[in-house]
């Protein structure tokens, strides 16, 4: 019985472990797939982003809780697209221009740098001054990686 129950576990074990090991690229059925994935998480990063910029600008009044939720889904969002820039996920409605793929490392650094200012947002946006100074900071990395990687 416990040979049995070890063979079982194994088995469990082995299973659950492949799971966690498949590659991004198995996640996604069809490039449109990616492509969609990846657009989705910038349009709502996107959305998040011009509630801030509406708030810095005075063209909405400023709210704290309001933007310090607008900053952390801007945060969580801003780890999600990556994944889906598997290889030939170049075409269709894609807007990428350039070739990340093979400017890995430049393409990688560029990700880091949005990921490490969202990541600040979240506690900049306590105040109007906070809220702006973080913004610009967030949204030159966001243009960072359009200048050489997003098709207009």
């Amino acid at each position: 019985m416990n040979k049995n129950l070890a063979v079982a576990a194994m088995a469990l074990a082995v299973a659950a472990g492949s799971l966690v090991a498949t590659p991004a690229a198995a996640q996604f059925a069809k490039a449109e797939d990616a492509i969609d994935y990846r657009q989705s998480a910038f349009t709502v990063m996107a959305n998040h982003m011009g509630r801030l910029s509406a708030m810095a600008k005075g063209e909405k009044p400023f709210d704290a809780a309001s933007a310090k939720a607008s900053a952390q889904l801007i945060q969580t969002m801003s780890k999600l697209p990556w994944e889906a820039f598997t290889p030939g996920s170049d075409g269709g409605f894609s807007n990428v221009k350039g070739d990340p793929w093979k400017n890995a490392d430049d393409f990688k650094s560029l990700q880091e740098k949005l990921m490490a200012e969202t990541a600040k947002l979240p506690d900049a946006v306590g105040s109007l001054d906070g809220l702006r100074k973080q913004l610009g900071a967030t949204g030159s990395a966001c243009k960072a990686c359009h200048d050489k990687y997003r098709a207009q």
